[in-house]
Order: structure tokens, then sequence, then C-alpha cells
């Protein structure tokens, strides 16, 4: 894949042109937008505290079934940024191509996961979704069959953070595609 990247007016951010199958019949794709604001350099304070959140809220959960809640979570929050970065992140933990594909239908695609991921993925979507005003004690009760209490209480976590990085992410509209696996640990 060859990509470039122009620059459309002084003004403007830039247009980048991909050259692969699939790609328009001018070999270019929509211009790339610039996020609505950085808000990690204006909030550093809030930022650094994130992060601190973050790395408390993974500590002995399975980086691959994080990766793949993340995912999931990015999903149901249209984050793109954050899609970016944990799809590229779950590939570099070992994660295969095809079980984060699925991951969009993964009710229906039950087969590729264990069935603690299966539960893990459940109390991501009513945690994150929440169209009831709570999570369901199913939902709930066979998350707390798989984890124990600390395992839940971490992925809990895990998920309520990753929500609020989308928060930020799609308010602020940050751009996805830049990223590098590994590039914020």
């Amino acid at each position: 894949m060859t990509t470039t990247q122009t620059p459309t007016t002084a003004t403007d951010t830039t247009t980048t042109t991909t050259t692969e199958e699939g790609a328009a019949k001018d070999g270019s794709y929509a211009p790339e937008e610039a996020p609505r604001l950085q808000w990690a350099k204006f909030a550093p304070e809030v930022y650094k505290a994130m992060v601190g959140l973050d790395a408390a809220a993974r500590r002995g959960v399975d980086p691959v079934l994080l990766e793949l809640v993340k995912i999931r979570t990015s999903q149901l929050n249209h984050c793109a940024f954050c899609l970016d970065m944990h799809t590229k992140d779950a590939i570099a933990a070992g994660e295969s191509v095809e079980r984060i594909v699925q991951l969009s239908a993964w009710e229906e695609s039950r087969h590729f996961y264990t069935e603690k991921e299966l539960a893990a993925l459940a109390l991501t979507e009513a945690v994150t979704v929440l169209t009831d005003g709570f999570v369901p004690d199913e939902v709930f009760e066979t998350a707390a069959r798989h984890f124990d209490e600390t395992g839940l209480s971490q992925l809990i976590a895990s998920i309520t953070v990753i929500n609020a990085w989308n928060r930020f992410g799609v308010t602020c509209r940050l751009t996805p595609g830049h990223y590098t696996a590994g590039q914020y640990k």
C-alpha cells in the first residue's frame, strides 16, 4: 500500500491518497479531518489521572481479554480512534484478526470465544449501553461465575475506563489511523 499526504489548503487538514485494491477509482479516500480539540494538551492533569486509572483498572486482567473488551466498547460507542488503537494492540498481543472481526456480531459468533470471554462481552455491553438503566442480574451473575470478586471488580473498572476514554475520543473526534501498537503503554 502506498500512502501520500498533501495539504489541500493552508488551513485544511491533509488529504490522504492510498493506492491499494478497494480504494476509490481515483485512488484516494476522503480527506482526513483534524481533531476538534487536543483535550489532553489542555487538561494534562485529567489526562494523567486517566492514565493512572487505566493502569490501575487493567491490573490482573488478561491482556487479550482486555483488548476484546476495549474493542467491543469502542464499537458500541463509535470511537474510531480507540478502535484503531485497540485493534492494533490486540493483534500485537496475539489476538486473531478473525476474532476481532467477529466481535461486532459476537452473539452470533459465540463459537469463536470462551465462556469466560462471552461473559465479559455480555457484561461489557450491559455496562456500556445501559438501555434498561441497569446491568441485568443474569449478566452480572454469569460474569461472577467466571471471575472472582477481584477479577470482576477489575473487569468492571476496565469497562468503565474504556467508556470514559471513548467519550473523550468521540467528543473531540480524535483521528484514527496514526497509532502504532503499544504506543501509549
